[in-house]
């Protein structure tokens, strides 16, 4: 019999995604075959501690961590597993041979974690750091699409100590992206954390100042009264292939937070209504920035039609987009013909072997 694989999944978060992370590893945790892998849950802290222990879930929904214990991820290829840490001595948890990073957001899915898991040398699902860290800054992000020729709306990029030293002056740098409405947005989120429809100069304001609680920088961007929001699912490493796209109808003013994780009233369409050759072009632009980006394992890509003219933008890429059931990455691939729990798994295949690809970069160099 083969060997079980330790298989460490990690949720939670020091980000405003906190909550969302929960839901997407509670869906996770439910589908993971036991027979082929030993699973080691670890969760983080809206505060940032790392904890283990029984109930961990349960645990971090309620904040509730009397009965969890304090764990410490120590980033060295020769002990490359969890520790908890009592009366100030450290003792091994487990080891792990491959991790899901079922984490949303700020400290999760911007490099900064998958840094931390290349330092220890293990394998790990999703996008690297170079991926994670460009996909996640919007500016950055649509200023790499624009250098390859992908359409990207119009945006400025600004950082919270020009607001604080001449907000008029930001205004009408901001205004200069276009006629209402415009889009503010921290650089650094998702979930529509921080993101605001504003119509007019005194919406722009309050937007800035919103998108700035939440990341040192913001971008504002041009908005369409008539947009249709497609998405499709990209998996795979160095040759990824795209799911049959979808479309997103909100019920709200736009796709917002409550409408995604409270309400649920936003409509999901699959497969999108779009003529073939469009959806054909959807597919071919998110695999290409899948690629420009050096993304791994999967992505959602985001895309944005303009009706009124069929103008096609390409909006964001999501390195870990939400892993519910019922959230759009998953579901796509279910309607394209690979289910949930197939799709978890080929995941998890697809991070043993980005790692052993990473194997075969010399660490040494000696005269």
């Amino acid at each position: 019999m083969a060997k079980k694989l330790k298989l460490g999944v990690i949720y939670g978060g020091r980000s405003g995604e906190h909550a969302v992370s929960l839901m997407s590893a509670r869906s996770v945790l439910s589908v993971i075959d036991r027979s082929k892998y030993d699973v080691v849950e670890i969760g983080i802290t809206r505060k940032g501690q790392w904890l283990v222990g029984d109930n961990l879930w349960e645990g971090l929904q309620k904040e509730d961590y009397k009965a969890l214990r304090p764990a410490i991820f120590i980033p060295s290829p020769q002990n490359p597993g969890i520790f908890t840490l009592e009366d100030g001595q450290l003792s091994l948890f487990a080891m792990l041979d491959v991790v899901f990073p079922v984490m949303h957001g700020t400290f999760s899915e911007d490099g900064t974690l998958q840094g931390l898991l290349e330092l220890a040398d293990i394998a790990y699902v999703g996008a690297g750091v170079l991926g994670s860290a460009v996909c996640m800054d919007k500016g950055l992000f649509k200023h790499v699409m624009m250098a390859n020729n992908i359409p990207t709306l119009p945006f400025k990029v600004l950082n919270r100590l020009e607001l604080e030293e001449d907000l008029n002056l930001c205004l009408v740098k901001v205004e200069s992206v276009g006629e209402y409405p415009l889009f503010t947005k921290p650089a650094n989120l998702g979930s529509s954390v921080g993101v605001s429809k504003c119509a007019n100069r005194s919406e722009l304001l309050e937007g800035m100042l919103d998108a700035a609680r939440y990341d040192r920088r913001i971008v504002v961007e041009k908005g369409l009264n008539h947009a249709q929001e497609i998405e499709v699912s990209v998996l795979g490493n160095e040759t990824p292939v795209a799911s049959i796209p979808g479309e997103i109808i909100p019920k709200d003013i736009f796709y917002t937070y409550n409408e995604k994780y409270i309400n649920e009233t936003a409509e999901l369409i699959i497969p999108a209504p779009i003529p073939s050759e469009m959806a054909l072009r959807v597919q071919a632009l998110a695999i290409k920035a899948y690629k420009l980006t050096d993304c791994a394992g999967m992505a959602r890509v985001d895309f944005l039609i303009d009706q009124n003219n069929e103008a096609l933008y390409l909006n964001e890429i999501n390195t870990i987009p939400g892993f519910t059931k019922i959230s759009m990455y998953p579901k796509l691939w279910e309607a394209t013909g690979l289910p949930y729990k197939d799709l978890i798994e080929k995941l998890i295949q697809y991070a043993i072997e980005r790692k052993a690809q990473r194997d075969h970069t010399e660490r040494e160099f000696r005269t």
